[in-house]
């Protein structure tokens, strides 16, 4: 079976600044990858690359054997392809109800009552359907951010791009996110999902990519990975998290 995802020779610059450097990557539909590395390493790019909301300078982006480096259509791409961000970037003047179906409705055309019944079985999913009236600012951090889950799974995605997700949060609110993220992983979601959350990326991870200066040095499955990490870079990365 040919791979969902499929990144070849994936460079980016900032101005003369090399950020992503020949990434090679294949990912099988259903896959959960953890991407790490040290903060500045091009992490976040790459996801943003993927998403079509950072323009590549060389290589190709096969998503469903389409090479998204040459099409014009990413409006539609963005909703098979999901992204939540660190920032939730829900608008502050609608209610979690109507920031779940605006793109869905609006975007895609599909029915309102039929995106709201999704909505609010996503919802009860996360444990918020008591919290569709709300308006952002009534939400804590965490609950935010399973709002904007929500809000991506409701375009109903083929793959799901999570960066760095947690970060903003306390760390009274990161379980409940993280508790979402694994579930979807339960029920074969691809993801890539970029953390510094150690131990969620040895649980929840099939795979764990392992990025340093924009290039990826090592590739394992999770266990093997936080086990027995085989290049020297990874490993000083490991012991700097585990002093």
């Amino acid at each position: 079976m040919a791979p969902i995802l499929e990144i070849k020779g994936l460079v980016k610059k900032f101005g003369d600044r090399v950020v992503l450097n020949g990434i090679d990557l294949q990912v099988e539909q259903g896959k959960v990858i953890a991407i790490l590395g040290p903060s500045g390493c091009g992490k976040s790019t790459f996801l943003r690359c993927i998403n079509g909301l950072e323009e590549v300078q060389d290589g190709q982006i096969i998503f469903e054997g389409e090479d998204l480096t040459k099409t014009s259509k990413w409006r539609e791409v963005r909703q098979k392809i999901g992204m939540v961000f660190q920032s939730y970037d829900l608008f502050p003047n609608m209610t979690v109800m109507e920031n779940i179906l605006l793109s869905p409705v609006k975007v895609q055309k599909r029915k309102r009552e039929e995106v709201e019944l999704q909505a609010k079985e996503l919802l009860e999913r996360v444990g918020l359907a008591d919290r569709a009236n709300a308006y952002p600012r009534e939400l804590s951090g965490g609950q935010k951010q399973r709002i904007a889950i929500v809000r991506a799974l409701c375009t109903n995605p083929k793959i799901m791009l999570f960066d760095e997700v947690t970060a903003s949060l306390d760390p009274e609110m990161v379980r409940e996110v993280l508790e979402v993220i694994a579930q979807l992983a339960k029920q074969g979601m691809t993801m890539l999902i970029v953390t510094h959350e150690m131990n969620f990326a040895e649980l929840v991870a099939d795979e764990v990519i392992f990025m340093d200066k924009g290039k990826i040095h090592e590739r394992a499955p999770a266990k093997e990975f936080f086990a027995n990490p085989q290049t020297e870079r990874a490993k000083q990365f490991i012991n700097i998290l585990n002093f």
